[in-house]
């Protein structure tokens, strides 16, 4: 997505240990505008009218995934890093690394909100070593629904996350995917 590559260039910071800063646009400050065609882009990439749920997991994915539900007129499920006194009956748990924090978070989505009859779109900001998506995919797994695809807005393309999910035969489309980034450029695969 060539307006997605854009602003990148444009707007994202490169930090220390392979870390893209897109807070600007993506996911502290977020740009309804872009994620607005961020979600046209998903749904012309997923064409399915199978799809009944967006499910993407807590923080950032959230606003992203709000957006991309509207093209296909479904809700969206996010998985909770946290229990909380709110989360009542049985929950789906997996446990998920993430990359940026450094840390293991258990994961949970009530069982409510997720079932065998439930065809699912996955849809996060970032996909580096594949951790969330693992863990999403596992949750949705543990439901009996069915994975439909996997959305991804920026792909770590010289990480192993984006081979992994699809060696498991999920459909992963992703906007944006960098094939290499130092502290003063960066290069998209085509």
């Amino acid at each position: 997505m060539q307006l997605l590559k854009e602003r990148i260039l444009k707007d994202g910071v490169v930090k220390p240990g392979n870390v893209l800063k897109v807070d600007s646009f993506l996911n502290h400050q977020m740009d309804i505008d872009l994620i607005n065609e961020i979600g046209k882009e998903f749904r012309r990439r997923f064409p399915s009218d199978k799809i009944t749920k967006i499910l993407t997991i807590e923080a950032s994915g959230i606003g992203i995934a709000c957006i991309v539900a509207q093209y296909f007129g479904v809700p969206v499920v996010f998985a909770k890093k946290t229990q909380s006194i709110n989360i009542d009956g049985e929950v789906y748990h997996t446990k998920v690394e993430s990359f940026t924090h450094k840390r293991t978070y258990d994961v949970i989505l009530s069982k409510k909100f997720l079932n065998e009859d439930d065809h699912v779109l996955i849809i996060d900001d970032f996909l580096a070593n594949g951790c969330a998506m693992l863990g999403l995919i596992d949750l949705v797994k543990g439901s009996g629904a069915t994975i439909e695809g996997a959305g991804v807005v920026i792909e770590k393309g010289m990480q192993n996350g984006g081979d992994l999910i699809r060696s498991q035969g999920v459909h992963l489309e992703s906007l944006a995917i960098i094939d290499s980034m130092t502290d003063t450029s960066l290069t998209f695969r085509n």
